[in-house]
C-alpha cells in the first residue's frame, strides 16, 4: 500500500522504472482506476486530492515534486497566466518521452550525488517543470519584448560565484539570487551573454583548469630533468 500522501497544494509526477501490474488507485478516498503501469510511463498526482495506491509487487519510481509556488514561478517567468490545474486521467500512465528522457538524465546524479553538478540538476528539474506546465497545464507564454543578457555587474558576479565553486558546483538559484534574477531569467540572460548555459560554462572552465594544471605539471617535470 502506498499512501495516503499528505494533502497539500502541489503535484507529483511519477516516472515508473519497472512494471507495476494491477495497480489500484484512489483519489479523495474513491477508487478511480485499476491498471497496469509500464516501465517508462509517467503518472500525475494532485496532492490536494490525497492520492493513494495499492501495489502487490515491488515497485520502483522516480518522483518529481512540483509545489504550487514552483508552477507559479514558471508561469510568471514566461509572462503567462498562472496555472490552476493540470489535465490528466487519474491513475493512468502516459507515455511521455520528455519526462522519461529527463528522468534518465537525472538517474546517474541520484546514484552518485557527490559527483553531480548542481547547476545541471537544476536545469533538468526546471525543464521538467516547464514541460509539465505547458503539456498538462496549458501554459502559453504571452508575447513580450526580447530580453537582453546580463548587465556587466551581473556577469562579473556570476563569474565570481561560479569560479569560486568550480570544484563542487553551486545551485543555480543561488547564483540567480545574487544577480537579482529568477532562475529562468538568469539562465536565459547568461546564455545570451556567454553563449552557453551556466552548467556548460562551468564544465568548460573545469576543462581549462585541468589543461592549465597539466601544462604546469609538465613544465615542472621538464625543469627537473637534468640536461
Amino acid at each position: 500500500m502506498y499512501g495516503p500522501i499528505q494533502q497539500e497544494d502541489a503535484f507529483l509526477v511519477g516516472l515508473y522504472l519497472r512494471d507495476s501490474p494491477n495497480r489500484e488507485y484512489w483519489e479523495d478516498g474513491r477508487r478511480v482506476s485499476v491498471c497496469d503501469q509500464r516501465i517508462g510511463e509517467s503518472c500525475l498526482h494532485d496532492l490536494r486530492r490525497v492520492p493513494t495506491a495499492r501495489y502487490d509487487k515491488p515497485y520502483h519510481t522516480l518522483a518529481f515534486y512540483l509545489p504550487r509556488a514552483a508552477l507559479d514561478a514558471i508561469a510568471d517567468n514566461a509572462n503567462a497566466p498562472r496555472i490552476r490545474d493540470l489535465r490528466y486521467e487519474p491513475g493512468a500512465g502516459v507515455n511521455d518521452l520528455t519526462i522519461s528522457g529527463l528522468g534518465s538524465l537525472l538517474r546517474p546524479a541520484l546514484s552518485h550525488p557527490d559527483q553531480a553538478n548542481p547547476l545541471f540538476v537544476d536545469h533538468v528539474l526546471l525543464a521538467v517543470g516547464v514541460h509539465v506546465a505547458q503539456t498538462y497545464g496549458g501554459m502559453r507564454p504571452m508575447s513580450r519584448p526580447a530580453r537582453g543578457g546580463l548587465t556587466p555587474w551581473q556577469e562579473r558576479r556570476a563569474r565570481e560565484i561560479l569560479q569560486a565553486n568550480i570544484k563542487h558546483g553551486v545551485a543555480l538559484k543561488e547564483v540567480a539570487r545574487e544577480c537579482g534574477l529568477s532562475v529562468g531569467s538568469f539562465s536565459h540572460a547568461f546564455r545570451r551573454t556567454l553563449g552557453v548555459a551556466p552548467h556548460k560554462w562551468l564544465t568548460e572552465q573545469r576543462v581549462e583548469l585541468s589543461k592549465e594544471k597539466l601544462r604546469n605539471d609538465g613544465l615542472s617535470l621538464s625543469c627537473r630533468i637534468p640536461q
